[in-house]
Order: C-alpha cells, then sequence, then structure tokens
C-alpha cells in the first residue's frame, strides 16, 4: 500500500503542509499550542534548505492508491556522519508504521557509507524516542530549549572585556570552522558553512569569536524565517566565546521571539540566557547510532539543517 521513494520538487508544497500539519498536530495535542505561527507553504523552507546543501537527499512515503504523501524524512551525508533531518508523518497515518520505514531507509543509508548516524530528537516525545532507541542510538547529551521575545531596542548592553571579539563570518574563515568543529566534536561539515556564509536567500547570519591571538574561538549561526527563527548550529572551545556569540546572535532578533539550544550542562551560559529572560520551552536529546566522538567543548545544535 506505502512505498517508499526520493522527493522531487513537485512534492514540496505538500510536504511543506505535512511538515505543518504533523509538527503542530503533535504539539497541540501533548502541549496544547503549535509551533509553526505561520502559513503552511512557509514550511517549504525545509525542502528548499536540504535539496540546496544535499540533492536528492529526501525521500517519502506515499500511499499507492491515492498519491497523499504520508511522511518524509531528509538526511545529510557528511564525511564524518550522516545526520537524520526532520521527519514527519501525517496525522492521518500516526501508528501505521510510517516513521520506522522511514528511519530503516536512513539506517541503511549510513551503514552502506560505514558512517555514525545522528540526530536531535524531543525528549517529551517518547514514542520517537522509543522508536530510535530500538534501532540502537543513545543519547549522548541533554538539550534546553531556551526561547526569548527580544526587546524591540535590543539586549542591555554589558561590559565585553575578557570576552572575544565577534565578527561576521568570512569565507576565509571556513577551514578554522571546520577545523574547530572536528576538534570540538569529531564532526565535519563545512559544506553547510558555505552554505550559510554564501546567504543566497537573505535568512542566515554566521558570526565568529576570535581571541586576542586572532585564533578562531567558536562560530554561531541563526536563521530568521516566517518558519522558524532560530539560533544554532554552534561550536565554541570556552564559555567565554559561546556567551559573546549568543548575546550578538539575540540581538539580531529585536521585537521577534527566538529559540536556541543549549547543553544542560553549561551552568554559566544558561544562567546568562535566564538573566536575559529566557526560559525553557522542551527539551532534546543529542542520539547517535554508532561511535561517537567524546564533545571537548560547547555545541549548539539547531534543526535546519539538522546539525547533529
Amino acid at each position: 500500500m506505502f512505498r517508499l521513494r526520493t522527493m522531487k520538487t513537485a512534492d514540496f508544497d505538500a510536504v511543506a503542509e505535512l511538515i505543518f500539519l504533523s509538527t503542530n498536530a503533535w504539539y497541540r495535542e501533548r502541549l496544547g499550542h503549535p509551533i509553526f505561527q505561520c502559513r503552511p507553504e512557509d514550511c517549504r523552507i525545509f525542502c528548499e534548505v536540504y535539496e540546496d546543501l544535499d540533492p536528492d537527499c529526501a525521500i517519502v512515503i506515499e500511499n499507492q492508491r491515492t498519491g497523499m504523501i504520508a511522511g518524509s524524512c531528509f538526511f545529510h551525508p557528511r564525511e564524518t556522519h550522516v545526520s537524520l533531518g526532520i521527519m514527519n508523518v501525517h496525522p492521518n497515518y500516526f501508528g501505521h508504521g510510517i516513521a520506522g520505514r522511514l528511519l530503516g531507509r536512513i539506517i541503511d543509508e549510513a551503514e552502506q557509507r560505514d558512517l555514525p548516524l545522528r540526530l536531535v530528537s524531543s525528549a517529551l516525545n517518547l514514542d520517537s524516542y522509543s522508536l530510535y532507541n530500538r534501532h540502537g542510538f543513545s543519547p549522548f547529551c541533554l538539550y534546553q530549549d531556551m526561547i526569548l521575545t527580544v526587546p524591540e531596542e535590543g539586549l542591555p548592553e554589558v561590559s565585553t572585556e575578557g570576552l572575544p571579539t565577534v565578527r561576521e563570518a568570512g569565507p576565509s574563515d571556513l577551514v578554522a570552522m571546520g577545523r574547530l568543529e572536528f576538534e570540538v566534536s569529531g564532526i565535519s561539515r563545512e559544506k553547510d558553512y558555505c552554505y550559510f556564509i554564501e546567504n543566497s536567500t537573505g535568512i542566515w547570519k554566521t558570526l565568529v569569536a576570535e581571541g586576542e591571538d586572532g585564533e578562531v574561538e567558536g562560530f554561531l549561526v541563526s536563521v530568521d524565517h516566517a518558519a522558524t527563527k532560530m539560533i544554532g548550529p554552534g561550536v565554541m572551545t570556552t564559555e567565554g566565546a559561546a556567551e559573546a556569540l549568543l548575546r550578538v546572535q539575540i540581538d539580531r532578533f529585536r521585537g521577534k521571539t527566538v529559540v536556541f539550544l543549549l547543553p544542560s550542562g553549561e551552568r554559566k551560559l544558561i544562567a546568562t540566557a535566564y538573566s536575559l529572560g529566557a526560559r525553557n520551552c522542551e527539551l532534546h536529546l543529542g542520539q547517535v547510532r554508532g561511535v561517537l566522538q567524546p564533545v571537548a567543548g560547547i555545541v549548539m545544535p539547531t534543526f535546519l539543517p539538522e546539525s547533529a
């Protein structure tokens, strides 16, 4: 009755509606509010960004009788790992094994490449946790989703003494960014950084933090779009770099509400977020199927594109 196939451009509108309906249905039922406050068609951004980065690395599962798309998923092959991107099942097909079939297809992809498979999933969704756990995933980090409505006038000024210098990232930073992330978390995805810095869609902002010696101590990206206003991905070697980058990125969202994920063990960074008025809105788990290098720094993941 159902068949898996590669997502096509002609599917983008249907998949955008699927992402919108599926995600909002789950959050309304469990938490009493929707996540997406935009139009369903705004969720095309997920299809478009993932297709820009990894053509033909998205799959759908459709009802062969009706042609209706019952589920969709994205994946991102990188030289060090495969990331599992946003996965959705239409509310009409909850409980039909759709997610399991999609996940199985991505696991096959990672195994064929002999690479670890990584993802970030909601800690509140025990159904998805059980699905991933049954298929061999293990959590390695707890992230606090923090939400903040930024004042129209921006954040209050604070002393930056002792903090690294923050500036816009450029193409000359790509090598340093890639080296830093590999040293901190053992993954590499320079193609993603190039995409952020080029910013052909005008929705990305990429910053780097430099120490007094000119060495890059961290970088942090943000996306500002109707469907998603979020800070991340980011990688930092020090708390000072993380704080400096986070403050500048938050200030980008003046008069708007933004979400960012902080590792639960980074107490100083979390205290800074609380002091700015941020509050917790959800919890997520970094998970891996395969070998994981211990994290030797600070990692802030995101969902577009999924960085794990």
